[in-house]
């Protein structure tokens, strides 16, 4: 196997390692909307290195719905609504999470199955996107003036670099991509989802540490 494919193989498996690992960390913190978000970006990561290696159609048609997923409605407004947790102190009851889930699914389905719209779908990509990255900043504020100065640098990083992947997604090709062994854009795109995925954990879970210190003073 050439070098280029055994670094986009890695790629696929840190991204899977990702979803999986801090997918069942969140579960543990009850935040179901989180953990259910990270096991797609999982399921789609496993799914597409069985299509690299096997040309498999079944598990590239599994990893594009999990992608058109978490592009149009898993990240912009399943993650935003799952950190809210620690913004808002918005926990819905599981009822609802699997409700909100279970529409997103529906409304992808539908998304990628109306041929009016595949030529409108990349800027309604984008366009969502847009709408989380806006989130991020407000994340990255809020991390900040909990004194998580790195945490906001990182998630402020991770904003940037998802936020250029999603504009260049279907619009722009990387020169020599098609050679390169790390300049290339699916181990960019899939390094850049495997950092955010892990750095908003721990950028959750300091937000969530702050308050949780606040409360505690206030008590007393």
């Amino acid at each position: 196997m050439e070098l280029r494919n055994i670094v986009l193989c890695l790629a696929c498996f840190l991204l899977l390692a990702s979803g999986l690992t801090y997918g069942i960390r969140f579960l543990k913190r009850r935040n179901l909307l989180l953990a259910l978000e990270w096991f797609v970006v999982a399921f789609s990561a496993i799914n597409f290195l069985i299509f690299f290696l096997t040309g498999s159609e079944h598990s590239y048609l599994i990893s594009y719905f999990c992608d058109a997923f978490s592009r149009a409605f898993g990240i912009p407004i399943i993650t935003v609504l799952g950190l809210m947790a620690v913004t808002h102190a918005y926990k819905p009851s599981v009822r609802k999470e699997l409700m909100m889930f279970a529409g997103a699914l529906v409304g992808t389905l539908a998304l990628i199955s109306t041929s009016v719209l595949a030529t409108l779908l990349p800027y309604f990509y984008v366009m969502m996107w847009g709408v989380f990255s806006v989130y991020m900043v407000y994340f990255a504020v809020r991390l900040a003036s909990a004194g998580e100065s790195l945490h906001a640098m990182g998630v402020m990083f991770g904003m940037l670099a998802s936020l250029t992947i999603a504009c260049i997604y279907d619009f722009y090709k990387i020169p020599g991509d098609d050679t390169n062994v790390l300049l290339n854009f699916y181990v960019l795109a899939l390094t850049t989802w495997a950092y955010l995925l892990v750095h908003l954990y721990y950028a959750y879970c300091a937000l969530e540490r702050s308050k949780d210190s606040m409360a505690l003073l206030q008590a007393r």
